[in-house]
C-alpha cells in the first residue's frame, strides 16, 4: 500500500474521467489496495462523479467483496460451494481459523486476516478453493492449510507463496465440436467483411443457435431485434455485452473458455458488433476470475495491433468497435442480463422490470445484446464454418453442443462437450460416476433428478442447462444439498421482492428446523407452499428458482425428510426456552421454576 487513499482515488478518476458508471471498477481497485473502501475514498469518489454518499455506500454494501471496515492484510475466503463441502472444505476452514486464532467472519484484531466464505469460486473441478486476497489457490489439502498458516503469519507475499498453489488447470475431458474446432484470430471478422451481416444473421439463424447461459433464446433473433432497434441520434449507439458471470455453484466452463479461448470469445463479441451496427463492448468478469484479468487484458491489446479491434477493422473504414474489462463484485444475481447491466453502470445489481428489454433498452437506455461466453465463442464458429457443420451434431430443437462442468462424486470431474441429445447415464459413465444416488443439473436453480430419470436428455426440450452437472453418491446426505442450497439463495438475493427476499428466509429456516430433526408434515407443506409461491410471483430467475432444490427433493427424494420428522404433528422453529439460557445465567438460576418447560 504505497499511496494514501485519496491519491489513489484521485489517480483512478484522472485515468478514467469522473464516469459514474465506473463506480463499481473504482470501489473493486480500492478494496484490493487496502483490504476496504476507505472513508475518505467514498467522499472522494461521491463529489467527483456527482453521486451521494449515499449512493456510494449503498453500492458498497451490496457487494459482498467490498466492505467499508479493513480485513486485514489476507483475505481468505472459503469456496461455500456444495461439492466444495464435500471435499472437506468446512473442517479445513475451521483448522485455518484455529491456526490462526480467528472466528470465522471476524477480523484478527492486529489486523493481519479475515477468513470467511464466499458462494463458490468456480473452482469446483480442483477444490477445495479458496480465494486469497482475489486469487485463487486450488487443491487445499491439510498440508496445504499449514503452510497457508505459516505464510500469512509470516506475512508472506503472495508473490513469493508457492506457484503451485495458484495453478488452476482447465481439465478438459472430452471435446467435440467446439473445442475441437480452434479459429485463428480474425476469422469470423474476416467471414463478415465476406458475406456482410445479413448473411452472418441468416447463417446463425439457419444454425438455430440458442443461448448456452440457460435460457436457450435464438441468438440471431436477438441480435436482429437488437440491430433493428432505436440506436440514437447516428443509429449506430449499440452495445454487446459479454457475460462472464457464471456465478451459478457447480459452473466452471466459461473460466475455461475465457482461458484458452479468449480470441474466440472476442472474436464472437466483434462479430455481433459488426452484425448490429455496435461500437461499445463489454467483457462482464466475474470478480472470483480476477486472476485472468491480465492475460485477457493482453489479448485485448494483441488485437487490437492486429487490427482486430479498434478504429477500421479489418481494413474496412467506419467498422469500429472496442471492449473494456469490467469486474464484478460478487453478486450471483448479476448473471441475470438486467441485473448484469445495473452493475455496469455503476450501481447496485438489482434486476430490473421487464418489458423493456435489454435488446431495446439496455446499457443506458441503449439497444444492448448480452450474451454466454460459450454462445459468442459457437456464433463466430458458425459465422466461419457455416449452419450444416453446426448442425451435424445435436437434436432437431437443441443444435450443437454443450459444456458440461461435472463435479461431486466421479473419478474425473472437469470440462466435457457433448451433443446435445446425450443421456445423464452417459456423461455419468464417461466422468466415472458410480452409486449415484442423484445429479443436480444447472446447479442450485438446476434441477435434482434421481437414477430413475437417468435416461433423460440434455437438451433444451428435455433437461435444460446452463452447464452444472453436480454427482452425488449414495453416501451423501441429500438434505445437506438442500439446506447448502436454501442458505446460498437468501444470501444472493438482492432483497428487492418480496417472494424472494422473504419467501427465501422462510424455506432456509424450515430447511434448517428439518435438518436438525424437529421438522413436522406441516412444516413439508409449508415449504410446498412457499415455494410455489416464490416460483409464481419472485420478479427475476433467482427468486423463481431458489425453491426448485426443495420441491424437486420432496417429489423424487421423500425419505430424506420422512427420516427427520419428529413425532409431533407440529414443533415451532423458535426455542423459547433455549432464549432464555442467559437469562438463567446471569439470575444465577437453574431450577425447575427459571424454565418453560419445566416451569409450567
Amino acid at each position: 500500500m504505497n499511496r494514501a487513499p485519496g491519491e489513489l482515488t484521485a489517480a483512478l478518476l484522472a485515468d478514467s474521467g469522473n464516469d459514474p458508471t465506473l463506480l463499481v471498477q473504482h470501489l473493486h481497485r480500492l478494496q484490493l489496495e487496502y483490504s476496504h473502501i476507505p472513508a475518505g475514498a467514498v467522499e472522494v469518489l461521491a463529489e467527483e462523479l456527482g453521486l451521494t454518499e449515499a449512493h456510494v455506500r449503498g453500492v458498497i454494501g451490496y457487494y459482498s467483496f467490498l466492505h467499508d471496515l479493513p480485513r486485514g492484510d489476507y483475505d481468505v475466503r472459503f469456496s461455500d460451494s456444495i461439492t466444495d463441502h464435500m471435499l472437506g472444505s468446512r473442517y479445513l476452514l475451521q483448522d485455518l481459523a484455529g491456526r490462526l486464532g480467528v472466528e470465522q467472519g471476524v477480523p484478527r484484531p492486529d489486523g493481519r486476516v479475515t477468513v470467511t466464505t464466499t458462494s463458490c469460486t468456480g473452482m469446483c473441478d480442483q477444490g477445495p478453493a479458496i480465494l486469497v486476497n482475489g486469487r485463487a489457490v486450488t487443491r487445499l489439502d491439510n498440508h496445504r492449510i499449514q503452510s497457508i498458516a505459516a505464510l500469512i503469519e509470516n506475512r508472506t507475499p503472495l508473490r513469493e507463496w508457492p506457484a503451485a498453489y495458484f495453478r488452476v488447470d482447465d481439465n478438459i475431458r472430452r471435446k467435440d465440436l467446439l473445442l475441437n474446432h480452434p479459429l485463428r484470430p480474425g476469422d469470423a471478422i474476416a467471414a463478415l467483411l465476406e458475406l456482410g451481416p445479413e448473411r452472418i444473421l441468416d447463417r446463425i439463424d439457419a444454425a438455430h443457435l440458442l443461448g448456452r447461459g440457460g435460457a436457450g433464446y435464438n441468438t440471431a433473433r436477438k441480435w436482429k431485434f437488437c440491430r433493428d432497434a432505436d440506436g440514437g441520434a447516428d443509429g449506430r449507439d449499440r452495445v454487446v455485452v459479454c457475460n462472464a458471470d457464471e456465478g451459478e455453484p457447480g459452473t466452471f466452463k466459461d473460466r475455461v473458455l475465457l482461458n484458452s479461448y479468449a480470441d474466440q470469445v472476442f472474436e464472437g463479441m466483434t462479430l455481433c458488433a459488426g452484425s448490429i451496427g455496435a461500437r461499445r463492448g463489454f467483457l462482464y468478469l466475474r470478480g472470483e476470475y480476477l486472476y485472468l484479468r491480465e492475460q485477457l487484458e493482453q489479448t485485448l491489446r494483441e488485437r487490437r495491433a492486429a487490427g482486430l479491434l479498434g478504429t477500421g477493422i479489418g481494413g474496412r473504414a467506419g467498422f469500429d468497435f472496442d471492449i473494456q474489462i469490467h469486474m464484478g463484485a460478487g453478486a450471483y444475481v448479476c448473471g441475470e442480463e438486467s441485473a448484469l447491466i445495473e452493475s455496469l453502470e455503476g450501481k447496485r445489481g438489482i434486476p430490473r422490470v421487464r418489458p423493456p428489454y435489454p435488446v431495446t433498452h439496455g446499457y443506458l437506455g441503449r439497444p444492448t445484446v448480452v450474451n454466454n461466453v460459450e454462445t459468442l465463442v459457437k456464433a463466430a464458429q458458425i459465422a466461419v464454418s457455416g449452419a450444416d457443420w453446426f448442425k451435424t451434431a445435436g437434436t432437431d430443437r437443441s443444435t450443437g453442443t454443450k459444456l458440461l462442468s461435472v463435479s461431486g462424486d466421479c473419478e474425473r470431474p472437469g470440462i466435457y462437450e457433448f451433443p446435445f441429445g446425450v443421456t445423464i447415464r452417459t456423461v455419468l459413465d464417461a466422468c466415472g460416476a458410480a452409486d449415484t444416488q442423484a445429479v443436480q443439473v444447472s446447479g442450485a436453480a438446476g434441477r435434482t433428478l434421481p437414477p430413475g430419470e437417468f435416461g433423460r436428455r440434455i437438451a433444451f426440450e428435455d433437461v435444460a442447462t446452463a452447464g452444472a452437472f453436480m454427482v452425488f453418491n449414495n453416501e451423501r446426505d441429500l438434505l445437506d444439498m438442500v439446506q447448502n442450497f436454501a442458505h446460498f439463495f437468501v444470501h444472493e438475493s438482492c432483497g428487492f421482492c418480496t417472494p424472494c427476499r422473504v419467501g427465501g428466509s422462510l424455506v432456509e429456516a424450515l430447511v434448517d428446523k428439518l435438518h436438525a430433526g424437529h421438522g413436522s408434515r406441516y412444516d413439508l407443506e409449508e415449504l410446498r407452499t412457499i415455494g410455489g409461491l416464490m416460483k409464481a410471483a419472485s420478479q427475476c430467475g433467482l427468486g423463481a428458482t431458489a425453491p426448485n432444490s426443495v420441491l424437486d427433493t420432496l417429489e423424487k427424494f421423500p425419505r430424506i425428510y420422512e427420516c427427520r420428522l419428529s413425532q409431533k404433528g407440529y414443533e415451532p422453529s423458535f426455542d423459547l426456552d433455549a432464549a432464555l439460557q442467559e437469562a438463567r445465567e446471569i439470575a444465577g438460576r437453574d431450577d425447575a421454576g427459571a424454565h418453560i418447560r419445566d416451569g409450567l
